[in-house]
């Protein structure tokens, strides 16, 4: 089974559209979003049957039981970042606030605090007629690398005998794309044709050259800069990155996101264009 990681250097390129349409031109039954901050991939790709859903735990924070607090108000006193807070003689711990460092439970004299997993964000598994492994993080948590991990992973774990996975990775080059990057055989980088689309792809270049990874890089939207479409290409031609091709802009795209399909659905410009890159992405493989 090959796996191919979809990825761009901003959000708002088309790299989940795109990873849309490739998952319909491939048929692929072994299918991930690990854009765990802003999973969107469900949108626009068919999903049928009832997931697995499981909790995701991610680091401590503090519980207070409030049958033990007495209101010393000690806790709130050696609180760094004001998680604790005193309405009508009764204290509460902001679970966004709250950065789990302990410094609370160690002061409180009456033991009311403790230290607990926290549920950071949930996992999805649908496995009606292949894989489609998913997650969404809680606001303001972090261990989202961790998450990115657990939601791959569970894919290749239940993933039928298929030719190829197709994995929505994040944008940008922190955590969650580097725990994305990990086990892929190629990466499919969706540039935009601006000043910083080409400064975003350098930078994610940069990162995935770190992990010795196998990348191809293709432009949505090109004609909309023609003059930065053409800096991308010489910026690939001069790292020995293969240019998979160009997307038109295409208001066919936008019209059939709306109605929750895909563009590999829709008779159009940016359709024959992405599947040429599709074609291109195979024999990369």
């Amino acid at each position: 089974m090959k796996r191919l990681l979809i990825l761009s250097g901003k959000g708002g390129t088309g790299k989940t559209t795109t990873a849309a349409a490739f998952i319909r031109f491939a048929g692929a039954k072994a299918v991930a979003d690990c854009d765990v901050d802003a999973p969107n991939l469900h949108l626009v790709t068919e999903i049928s049957g009832t997931p697995d859903i499981s909790d995701f735990l991610g680091g401590d924070k503090a519980v207070l039981d409030t049958e033990k607090c007495t209101g010393c108000g000690l806790c709130q006193a050696h609180c760094r970042f004001d998680a604790i807070s005193r309405t009508d003689g009764v204290y509460a711990i902001s679970e966004y606030a709250c950065e789990g460092c302990g410094v609370c439970a160690h002061v409180c004299p009456r033991n009311a605090i403790r230290l607990a997993p926290d549920t950071a964000g949930r996992k999805e598994l649908y496995t009606d007629g292949g894989v489609f492994s998913t997650a969404v993080l809680k606001m303001g948590r972090g261990n989202s690398g961790k998450l990115v991990t657990e939601v791959k992973m569970a894919m290749l774990k239940h993933a039928p005998e298929t030719d190829l996975a197709i994995v929505d990775g994040s944008p940008g080059i922190g955590c969650p794309v580097i725990s994305s990057v990990s086990g892929m055989d190629l990466v499919l980088v969706v540039a935009e044709p601006s000043r910083s689309g080409l400064s975003d792809l350098e930078r994610l270049v940069k990162t995935a050259e770190t992990f010795q990874t196998k990348l191809a890089v293709c432009v949505n939207k090109w004609d909309v800069s023609p003059e930065y479409t053409r800096a991308i290409q010489e910026f690939c031609e001069k790292k020995g990155i293969p240019f998979a091709g160009t997307v038109p802009y295409d208001h066919h795209a936008s019209e059939a996101i709306n109605q929750g399909k895909s563009l590999a659905d829709i008779d159009c410009p940016a359709r024959d264009a992405l599947k040429k890159i599709f074609d291109t992405v195979c024999r990369l493989l």
